[in-house]
């Protein structure tokens, strides 16, 4: 499954991550012996708190027909409908029966995801799945389970995230529901899960999350954008597009600290003083988001979420796993000429590309980005 980790605080702007779980995942791994760094206890988990949501999923139809819930499920759930049809016809998402039914979870989040990286390193330690492929993190449906695992590998002096996630998708395996944790922000924000969901049945590289998640995300952004056009939704699109420029100055921030401490990475000096640089390192960023914060946006915290747990590597890894290539997806959408059909063949094409390749096309900056005419 997919599933996405809140970054920020509704209404504050927030990254999602996906996790990828099913009952086919524990049938593989016995029928194929798999020596894998998850253990069964771990498959089992995933897949019986996959397979409790799945017991309880409702009908859409019915309880729109039969006001078997109430009346903003009711509002949420007719919604839901609109975006889904408009992601078929208007971002040639995948038409699928994922979203007939919904779950009403009455949690928080639907999973909690954990990622590691080591103390001096920004690459996100992997786990490795036979359908999804290696990706950087382990989600557990239990956040005390997540806890438990993230202690355990901080005593291996890891940096750890534990990140709550409000929606998922099993690319394609499963009938995905809707989520009451999908709808609990804005009209904008429910409407930006179901495209991200969508995009991953879409298009998905096996085993490469940045890839994925970039490609998603894009996908989110330009959807929500054309999604509020058509409902003439003016003050509505005008904060999503304020929401957006934003999101591209913090994105340049935490580029700007991750050149930092890759610098301080590379230097091979003692850990005693890679340590305090570190350090000192998200102080410096801290301060040029308060200094960005009150300069160009008005004293508005989009992104003061963020900051309120704790910074480490662990965090920077899982940034850069979802919005890392956004300025590679953003050339590519420009070449397309804004066609969305012809985006997603090129985005095709691109996962096609050999690893290596892909992984130096997808981490450009957006002034190094080559065209791409070629494909």
């Amino acid at each position: 499954m997919v599933s996405h980790t809140v970054i920020s605080n509704a209404p504050k702007a927030r990254l999602r991550v996906t996790l990828r779980v099913a009952m086919a995942l524990v049938i593989a791994a016995t029928a194929m012996h798999l020596s894998s760094c998850a253990s069964p206890t771990y498959y089992w988990q995933a897949a019986s708190g996959h397979f409790a949501l799945m017991r309880a999923r409702q009908d859409v139809v019915e309880a729109i027909e039969q006001g078997s819930a109430d009346e903003d499920t009711l509002e949420k759930l007719r919604l839901s409908r609109d975006i889904k049809t408009f992601a078929v016809t208007e971002l040639d998402l995948p038409d699928t029966d994922s979203y007939s039914e919904f779950v009403q979870t009455g949690r928080d989040a639907v999973v909690w995801n954990v990622v590691a990286a080591p103390e001096f390193s920004l690459e996100a330690k992997t786990w490795c799945f036979p359908v999804s492929g290696c990706v950087p993190y382990r989600g557990y449906f239990d956040r005390g389970a997540a806890q438990d695992f993230a202690e355990r590998l901080a005593e291996h002096h890891l940096d750890v995230a534990v990140s709550p996630a409000i929606a998922y998708s099993t690319l394609g395996w499963f009938d995905d529901p809707l989520l009451d944790t999908m709808w609990r922000q804005s009209e904008a924000q429910f409407a930006a899960y179901l495209f991200h969901e969508m995009a991953h049945q879409k298009l998905y590289v096996k085993g490469d999350a940045k890839f994925n998640e970039s490609y998603a995300s894009f996908v989110e952004a330009i959807g929500v954008e054309r999604w509020l056009e058509q409902r003439n939704a003016g003050e509505a699109l005008e904060n999503w597009r304020t929401l957006g420029e934003a999101r591209s100055a913090f994105n340049r921030l935490v580029d700007q600290s991750r050149a930092e401490l890759a610098e301080i990475y590379a230097s091979n000096a003692a850990s005693a003083a890679m340590r305090e640089d570190k350090q000192a390192a998200f102080e410096r960023l801290q301060t040029r988001y308060r200094r960005v914060r009150e300069e160009q946006w008005n004293g508005r915290d989009y992104f003061g979420g963020w900051f309120e747990r704790e910074l480490n590597n662990a965090r920077f890894a899982l940034f850069d796993s979802y919005e890392g290539g956004h300025c590679a997806f953003d050339r590519l959408y420009d070449e397309a000429g804004e066609d969305i059909e012809r985006f997603h063949e090129l985005a095709r094409a691109r996962s096609e590309l050999p690893a290596d390749e892909r992984q130096k096309w997808l981490s450009q900056s957006c002034d190094e980005i080559a065209p791409t005419t070629e494909l």
